[in-house]
């Protein structure tokens, strides 16, 4: 999206403050995440091995970031895009039982990435992963689990509020659910990032479903890799899809704004049939995908949710910027600067 600079901003923490803010928003949401979840934390790789099927590849186009190891034949590493896969490998790894999950930092680098108010260079995020039973694979347990990372979300907001009283809370009461092709039946003609703001705008806080399939306009509502999440299986509303995006409406920003991506993951199943949607059969010859199809991998859900993007969300501030350092043009640092916007370089 283009650039947008609020005509009437008010900076409403100084840059010393919200580092202090920034702390107390991340410790106090990753603590309710983990009750919520039942999720304990491990630590994250950085990079990992090239040509395994375990770094994801988003929606199918972002190259990552990599590099030859000397230590190691030169064998190519990337810099992770996302942990989706490697976290259901460790759920596999450490025997965690259906109910319980784990949870950690995850950092990367986007280089691909269009850098405006909400996306940057540096991408750090919650990265989640639950052991679920296979028959927790339906749309009742995902709205039970996005409700519960609302409810995080909304105890992370009042302790915010709590120590910054002119920080009002923003965030509805309950968090409101509608799937993708629903979206395009209720606004015909729109772009899916029109539909977007629509839907935010008037409920607050939206969970879309179905995020990956084709729909009925014959375009899918974004793109997600064919790997990871159940985008295929159809559901109890008679849609496809058992996952999704949480949405919250930007009042700062006067948009939509994505804080999290999740979802059901594939199952053998699913993921041959994603896989054959995608003309990416070819992936069946990789560590992830096999350990997948030999049914060495559990059931789950899991997700990521960011962290400079909550911390914005909350703080009220206008440019994530704002509460991370990274590297922007320089002429978005002045055009930001003359709004009283202030970049972390």
């Amino acid at each position: 999206m283009a650039l947008i600079i609020p005509s009437d901003y008010r900076l409403k923490l100084l840059p010393e403050t919200t580092e202090v803010a920034i702390k107390l928003i991340k410790d106090t949401f990753q603590k309710h995440l983990a009750k919520a979840l039942n999720l304990r934390r491990v630590t994250a790789p950085l990079f990992v091995l090239a040509n395994t099927g375990i770094n994801d590849d988003l929606s199918g186009t972002e190259k990552a970031v990599n590099f030859k190891i000397k230590a190691v034949d030169n064998k190519k590493a990337e810099v992770v895009h996302s942990l989706a896969k490697w976290k259901r490998t460790k759920l596999a790894a450490y025997g965690i039982p259906a109910g319980y999950g784990l949870y950690t930092d995850m950092n990367a680098i986007r280089a691909d990435e269009e850098l405006d108010n909400l996306h940057s260079l540096y991408v750090d995020q919650w990265d989640w992963e639950k052991t679920i039973n296979p028959t927790d694979r339906n749309l009742d347990y995902l709205k039970e689990t996005v409700r519960k990372i609302y409810g995080a979300l909304k105890e992370t907001e009042a302790v915010v509020y709590e120590q910054f009283p002119h920080i009002t809370p923003t965030l509805p009461e309950e968090i409101s659910f509608i799937h993708s092709e629903e979206l395009v039946r209720r606004y015909p003609g729109l772009t899916p990032k029109q539909r977007e703001n629509e839907i935010a705008r008037e409920m607050g806080a939206v969970f879309i479903i179905g995020i990956g399939a084709e729909l009925s306009d014959g375009k899918p509502h974004d793109m997600r890799a064919p790997d990871y999440d159940d985008w295929s299986t159809e559901n109890e509303d008679g849609f496809k899809g058992l996952n999704g995006d949480i949405i919250l409406w930007n009042r700062v920003l006067e948009t939509s704004f994505e804080l999290s991506s999740m979802g059901i993951r594939v199952d053998k199943e699913s993921m041959l049939r994603q896989l054959e949607l995608a003309g990416a059969n070819d992936r069946l010859e990789l560590q992830f995908h096999k350990a997948l199809t030999e049914g060495k991998l559990p059931a789950s859900i899991g997700g990521g949710i960011g962290q400079s993007r909550l911390c914005m969300y909350l703080l009220q501030k206008a440019h994530i910027g704002e509460v991370q350092a990274s590297i922007w043009p320089e002429e978005q640092i002045e055009k930001c600067k003359s709004a009283g916007i202030f970049l972390g370089v």
